[in-house]
């Protein structure tokens, strides 16, 4: 795909991983609605990267509210190319430990967010007679259990058969689907989700280098999983 003048929705966008897929979008002049619930953050963000980023506050485990949002946004001649549906929480906890309000909250925002967003905008995606690509981030979680994980690990597990799931069916339609699964990541997720970070982590550029590549590759190729991982372990 040719980036240029083409029309991204991010997730997440307010910070860490969203802010750097934004940010680098924007570098390749991408026009980016940069979706997060903080409203200072949007407003720093349009700041920094200029009128390419439009902020949008909105909660995404909202269904009503994310379907006013794109009833009010796009239409037969402004339709979305790119979604990346990058927001994410996650809890770290025994089973035992683990409350039902946190296991929902991980639900809605992981998952039922992800699936709000992306079936209110398949419709104009399919519309296009180009190639399309909608961009799933998930986690190596996803694909390999971890102990005091099982909530978080759900939800990334059914991201990447939801994202397995989209693609055989979407393809057809010119929509390339890919899971990106990256290893731990420098942010403050780890901070706020109770897992220690360490000092091999991936960087955040890193991975938004990643993402410009799998949106750049022919309309048809398609990679529909990666994983990525930090070459040094954790240690222990």
């Amino acid at each position: 795909m040719n980036l240029e003048h083409k029309v991204a929705v991010v997730t997440g966008a307010s910070k860490g991983l969203g802010k750097a897929i934004a940010e680098q979008l924007i570098h390749n002049k991408v026009q980016v609605y940069g979706i997060a619930r903080t409203k200072n953050a949007l407003t720093q963000l349009r700041s920094d990267f200029g009128e390419l980023f439009i902020p949008v506050v909105l909660d995404i485990t909202n269904q009503k509210d994310v379907d006013s949002w794109i009833e009010s946004t796009f239409d037969a001649s402004h339709t979305p190319d790119i979604l990346i549906n990058n927001a994410g929480i996650g809890s770290f906890h025994a089973i035992d430990d683990t409350t039902h309000e946190a296991w929902h909250k991980m639900i809605n925002v992981n998952l039922n967010g992800v699936f709000y967003l992306t079936a209110g905008l398949v419709p104009f995606m399919k519309s296009k007679d180009y190639s399309t690509h909608i961009i799933n981030i998930g986690s190596i979680l996803g694909t390999a259990g971890r102990a005091k994980g099982s909530a978080y690990s759900a939800t990334k597990f059914a991201i990447q058969g939801f994202s397995q799931s989209l693609f055989l069916e979407l393809r057809h339609d010119q929509v390339k689907v890919t899971c990106l699964n990256p290893g731990s990541i420098e942010t403050d997720f780890f901070s706020s989700s109770g897992i220690q970070s360490h000092d091999h982590m991936l960087h955040t550029r890193d991975i938004a280098d990643t993402v410009i590549h799998l949106l750049q590759t022919p309309d048809n190729y398609l990679v529909s999983d990666v994983t990525i991982r930090p070459l040094i372990p954790k240690p222990g």
